[in-house]
């Protein structure tokens, strides 16, 4: 049987099981069901006496003889059997069964499979039962226990781990228990690995001291002892992360080599203007982030440069430096933001910036005005516009460049591939522009890795002097009247406040609901006149967003209601207070962005984290970690591993560059790293892996999964 045979030719699968794995975990081929992993595993070695039985165990085994059992109709009332006929099953909702041995009694539940346990445990018959107990009326028991014959006991033997697998509730009813998935696996390793051809070269494994990809297999789901399934997890775990980082790096490679860039070679007196007229000194963070986009731009080849940076760490200063450079080559540049407020702002900045330069500069949005149009698209085709700010409107067919050097995307986790791929017909001589990818939201080491795997990463770590901390608190609902009695004192002294409701999905029309109460009573506390209050969230039209958010923007609105659409970009430096409804509801990394949005002026600035009574235990410590530090990055690394890397920004985050089946963004940082470090030397020697001893990572590469659209960069 070969590896992609389908995986209902196994023994035991069968076209409707085989339908169902593949619906439910994507499981098709025999291939695909072996790097299917167990993601725990539980030891069956030792015995527990029931008495010894804890409410807060993981899993059990233990011994026990079957003493009585009852059947148990609707109302639970008891089902008996008439004159030794079988019981009617068709009556029967539960069966219970108590069991027994030398040191007490349990009672194991039945819901589904009832005829089968009533036949399988008779009185006076002995079995192992394995399970997680649980508390039901103040009592311990187990529902559905496993059931094994005595014979079965392997406990004091080898191989007593056994792996539990992710399952769905429509294959647990199917059938498809561990004890099956444990089965198919048995089977489709007897099928697989008399045959099964190594993935990593001979040099790789002893370099890197792995075990081979046979006895990995085997010991990731049958593991002789647990030494031999950490050398099997290790193996695993490695070979996952190295290729997919030496997929990402090949590309990079492939990339830096190639001579197509627009050579920059000189910084140009605009540049020379702006940097000697800033009423600051830059932080050395942006010295050094400068410094490598110079590097970049002079090089020859294509910059594709992310550039992270906290909330206010002064990423637009460093964009419009890097726009000077274009423009002091001769080039034009770009600036293309997700939201027309978030467009108008760093316009705003820049036309300060860009005042001792002589430079022109334009606003291109999806409210420009006909005549503005024409008059912009004119000054880019004749190249008087040197650099031009916009949202999805710079992606119009109508707007061409007459040289075009320089693209910075703000937030790009906001555009699509195709959109930005747009930019690359607006160059007029065929050579891709520069590329710097902003984002101010905090990015792990290892996701940054990952995401962003073939871009050079800068990062602004420190922020400009006189910033003032905000000040973070937490409040329960009692605290209410205290909480808007403070917003009046501080609108009473001109300054702003913001209250962000929590909207995760765009369909909970329970938030939606939430949100109008939110602004009824807010408006009730604050009425018109002398307070004036905005509204803004996903299910207004544009304009209405617009109207609303410029509203509180430009402080004709004193207090600005909304969903956490606002975490992004916005300034409004005279925002002083922000007060986050259900805060327990967001992640750290969404708390930390809609901070960001006070504390952006002189005036000292307030963040409430406004919490139900009933809090879980991770979310009090991520309420705490809030309270305690305004790092980003901290924060991000703690979200990773208390949350996972599928969901960093409380919504769905999809763009993977594939998805891992055993290794842990979040846990194995350590060996990312390590397979981050040894890709980058494979390539070194051989960056298009044509050596002979590198055909089977070629091979590896040509796989369909690593074949996936790049979400990193603009191609």
């Amino acid at each position: 049987m070969q590896q992609e045979t389908d995986i209902q030719y196994l023994p035991g699968v069968g076209p409707k099981r085989a339908e169902l794995l593949k619906k439910e975990l994507g499981i098709e081929s025999v291939a695909d069901l072996v790097r299917f992993y167990p993601f725990r595993y539980v030891d069956r070695s030792t015995l527990t006496p029931i008495a010894s039985i804890a409410s807060d165990a993981a899993y059990v085994q233990f011994r026990g003889q079957v003493q009585r059992r009852k059947l148990w109709g609707q109302g639970s009332q008891e089902i008996a059997s008439l004159d030794g006929a079988p019981p009617r099953f068709s009556l029967v909702k539960r069966m219970t069964v108590i069991v027994a041995d030398a040191s007490g009694e349990m009672e194991l539940v039945f819901f589904k499979g009832v005829r089968w346990a009533y036949e399988k445990l008779r009185p006076g018959e002995a079995f192992l039962f394995f399970g997680k107990p649980q508390v039901f009326n103040g009592r311990i028991n187990f529902v559905h226990p496993e059931v094994d014959e005595l014979s079965q006991a392997n406990y004091g033997g080898t191989g007593t781990l056994t792996g539990v697998y992710n399952s769905t509730e429509k294959l647990r009813n199917a059938g498809v228990t561990d004890k099956v998935m444990q089965k198919m696996m048995h089977a489709a390793l007897g099928e697989i690995l008399p045959t099964l051809r190594e993935t990593l070269p001979a040099y790789v494994l002893k370099e890197k001291g792995l075990c081979d990809l046979s006895f990995a297999l085997r010991n990731i789901h049958f593991p002789k002892d647990s030494a031999s399934l950490e050398r099997a997890r290790y193996r695993l775990k490695f070979e996952e992360l190295f290729l997919l980082q030496l997929s990402l790096l090949k590309a990079k490679y492939l990339r830096s080599r190639a001579e197509n860039g627009i050579p920059m070679p000189s910084v140009g007196p605009a540049f020379k203007a702006c940097y000697d007229a800033l009423p600051y000194q830059l932080t050395g963070a942006q010295k050094r982030v400068i410094k490598e986009i110079r590097e970049d731009m002079r090089s020859g080849r294509q910059m594709n440069r992310l550039l992270q940076g906290d909330v206010g760490s002064g990423k637009t200063m460093v964009a419009v430096l890097s726009a000077l450079i274009a423009a002091g080559n001769g080039y034009q540049a770009c600036i293309m933001a997700p939201t027309e407020v978030l467009a108008q702002q760093h316009y705003r900045n820049i036309q300060k910036y860009l005042s001792p330069t002589g430079l022109r500069s334009a606003l291109l949005t999806g409210t420009s005005k006909t005549a503005e149009r024409r008059e912009i698209h004119a000054g880019l085709e004749d190249g008087s516009i040197s650099l031009i700010v916009g949202t999805h409107a710079l992606l119009e067919d109508n707007v061409i460049f007459r040289k075009l050097g320089l693209a910075i995307i703000d937030e790009q986790h906001r555009f699509g591939v195709e959109q930005r791929s747009k930019l690359w017909s607006k160059t007029s001589d065929g050579r891709p522009p520069h590329v710097l990818v902003m984002t101010a939201t905090p990015i792990p080491r290892t996701l940054a890795m990952t995401f962003y795997g073939d871009l050079d990463t800068s990062v602004i770590d420190e922020m400009p002097p006189g910033r003032k901390p905000v000040v973070t608190m937490s409040a329960g609902e009692g605290k209410r009247a205290a909480l808007y009695k403070f917003i009046g004192e501080q609108i009473a002294l001109g300054r702003q406040a913001f209250i962000v409701y929590p909207l995760i999905f765009e369909s909970e029309k329970m938030d939606y609901k939430n949100l109008e109460l939110g602004f009824e009573e807010v408006v009730k506390a604050f009425p018109f006149p002398p307070y004036k209050t905005a509204i803004v969230h996903g299910k207004q039209t544009p304009e209405d967003k617009d109207f609303n958010m410029k509203a509180f923007v430009e402080g004709r609105a004193n207090i600005l209601v909304a969903t956490s659409v606002i975490e992004v970009g916005v300034d409004v430096p005279n925002a002083s207070v922000m007060v986050i409804e259900s805060a327990e509801r967001f992640g750290l990394s969404q708390l930390h962005q809609l901070r960001g949005r006070v504390g952006r002026g002189s005036e000292k600035s307030y963040c409430i984290l406004m919490t139900g009574q009933k809090l879980s235990k991770e979310s009090r410590k991520r309420i705490e970690l809030m309270c305690a530090t305004e790092n980003g990055f901290e924060l991000a690394e703690e979200d990773l591993r208390m949350r996972g890397p599928g969901d960093l920004e409380g919504t769905q985050q999809s763009g993977m560059p594939i998805s891992l089946s055993i290794a842990s963004l979040a846990k194995d940082g350590l060996i990312l790293s390590d397979a981050r470090a040894y890709a980058s030397a494979v390539l070194e020697k051989d960056p298009y892996l044509q050596e002979s001893d590198n055909a089977l990572l070629l091979n590896e590469l040509r796989k369909e999964k690593y074949n996936q659209k790049d979400y990193s960069k603009i191609s």
